[in-house]
């Protein structure tokens, strides 16, 4: 596991997937067996590590990553890496024949994104990407609305993600300060562009096109030790996407916006035949017979309640940790042999629509994504 010292990293893939798959005796197979995991931290800092590894009551941890690569007992590669570096640590462990699991963006562009893929594949390499927003419990209650025909037709889709993230100066960030550098790999497109690639075309249908507007509307920010330096990635970005099926959507993603929802992420979908709003965990449908009429009138203040026209979706499952529960996936596939959809081609397919949005908003015009394959 290579940059568990970073946030991501420690908090939901080391103590929230892999120590809690230790802690519960390992994952039960299609066959009633069990599998468990044994992790090996990596990282720059022994220290760290060591003091992790104490913490958790973890026997093994190496500043040499070669030497990892090297030993047959650790099969997959876990990258958690910074962007920048995340490229060179994968080549050397598709070199090693292991199998990878890792965060995205895979890479810095298309071409290596796409590069790595191919090396895996004819290496012969199982490989698995993030894809945790398709687990979060709001996303998996729009994916059983959509299985189950509720929308209709689906006509488009708007996304509103975003926080606050304080420049520094007066109250400390809550985001790293390369997150707002592009020499260091900062963007909020490189950062969730992939993100929304997974989510529409594995919900919605593919993105065909893109047109994006960056932003940088914050310029003077203040770093972890309280120096100022002036940002050079956008800090916000307006995309419309059209996709497979004729759906439009809609997404803004910016770090400069004050909540006026009821979760950071919320999606509203809207079909012939209902809509749905969902977030992280809440969903609530309208459905088309029980849709208002409104009438647009703006002499007479309008008082009707319309978020009490809205029907919240029950809770009727028990729902895991999304990055755990890929995790688990990943491994039962990776056990059983069987193929797994999430790899590096579908990490390039994000890494894709990062550099479109980038494009598309220097250019000020409409991106037309092709289709990606191995060959």
């Amino acid at each position: 596991m290579n940059g568990v010292s970073g946030r991501m990293g420690y908090r939901q893939h080391l103590v929230r997937s892999i120590l809690a798959i230790r802690e519960q005796g390992g994952i039960e197979l299609p066959d009633g067996s069990k599998v468990t995991v044994k992790p090996l931290l990596v990282g720059r800092s022994e220290a760290k590590l060591a003091e992790l590894a104490a913490k958790h009551g973890i026997e093994d941890y190496t500043t040499d990553l070669d030497a990892a690569l090297a030993d047959p007992r650790w099969e997959i590669y876990a990258d958690f890496l910074v962007t920048k570096a995340r490229a060179t640590a994968l080549r050397k462990a598709i070199a090693a024949g292991k199998t990878i699991y890792t965060e995205k963006p895979t890479a810095e562009s298309l071409e290596e994104a796409l590069e790595l893929a191919k090396l895996a594949a004819e290496a012969g390499v199982k490989t698995g990407v993030v894809h945790d927003k398709l687990y979060l419990p709001g996303l998996q209650k729009l994916k059983r609305l959509i299985d189950s025909g509720f929308f209709g037709r689906i006509l488009s889709v708007r996304g509103e993600f975003g926080y606050w993230v304080f420049e520094g100066d007066w109250q400390p960030a809550q985001r790293p300060s390369w997150n707002y550098r592009a020499e260091d790999g900062g963007g909020i497109i490189v950062d969730m562009f992939p993100h929304w690639n997974y989510v529409l075309e594995n919900l919605f249908g593919g993105v065909n096109t893109v047109y994006a507007q960056a932003a940088v509307h914050i310029a003077d920010r203040w770093d972890e030790k309280g120096e100022h330096y002036t940002a050079t990635a956008e800090d916000a970005a307006y995309g419309v996407f059209e996709l497979e099926g004729g759906v439009v959507a809609q997404i803004n993603s910016s770090w400069t916006v004050r909540v006026n929802r009821d979760e950071l992420v919320e999606f509203h979908v809207d079909g012939t035949h209902g809509s749905a709003v969902v977030g992280l965990f809440g969903a609530k449908i309208q459905p088309r017979n029980a849709t208002p009429k409104p009438v647009w009138n703006p002499d007479l203040e309008d008082t009707h309640d319309y978020d009490a026209d809205w029907q919240n979706i029950p809770v009727n499952d028990v729902f895991m940790n999304g990055f755990r529960q890929q995790w688990e996936e990943f491994l039962v596939s990776y056990v059983e042999g069987t193929d797994y959809e999430f790899d590096l081609l579908a990490g390039a397919r994000g890494v894709q629509l990062a550099e479109a949005g980038l494009r598309s908003s220097r250019e000020g015009r409409k991106i037309e994504l092709d289709a990606l394959s191995l060959d």
